[in-house]
């Protein structure tokens, strides 16, 4: 028997997609990746997820990156520590991808370094000392029906 350790059941979690066996989201898994959780303290947290599990979630996620764009890092690899290449070992290899399951460090070592790369400040950043002045009309201190709140008088 094969199982899908990902799955879409629009009657379970609203759709979200999560991990067979467990209430965790795909979108958990990355929350919880990018705030620096690794495979052991996920597995340690949460028992019931399995190695494939994790590295089928962030297999997922590339493969629907646009959904989960929010958690990938300008050079396309997972924010947070992946797997080492000891936790990826016996991972069928369609899940053993550099930057996505496998931390792009451990994939990338005995590799010559790469030339560091600068990115530009986005268009949208935005300093403090050039926003414009706050447009707010006063505030009545009276709701939208016309009254300051039940019970109060006034």
């Amino acid at each position: 028997m094969t199982i899908k350790w990902v799955k879409v059941d629009p009657l379970v979690l609203n759709g979200e997609p999560f991990c067979y066996g467990t209430r965790l989201t795909v979108r958990q898994l990355l929350e919880l990746r990018r705030g620096g959780y690794d495979l052991t303290r996920l597995l340690a947290d949460h028992p019931e997820l399995r190695r494939v599990g994790v590295a089928a979630a962030y297999r997922y996620a590339a493969d629907h990156r646009q959904s989960y764009a929010a958690f990938f890092e300008p050079d396309g690899s997972l924010a947070g520590p992946g797997l080492s290449d000891e936790e990826a070992s016996g991972l069928p290899e369609r899940l053993r991808v550099a930057g996505i399951t496998v931390a792009r460090d451990s994939a990338l070592a005995g590799l010559p370094d790469a030339p560091a790369v600068t990115i530009p400040s986005p268009p949208y950043a935005v300093h403090a000392g050039s926003l414009p002045a706050a447009t707010a009309k006063p505030h009545s201190g009276t709701g939208k029906h016309g009254h300051k709140g039940k019970g109060r008088k006034g």
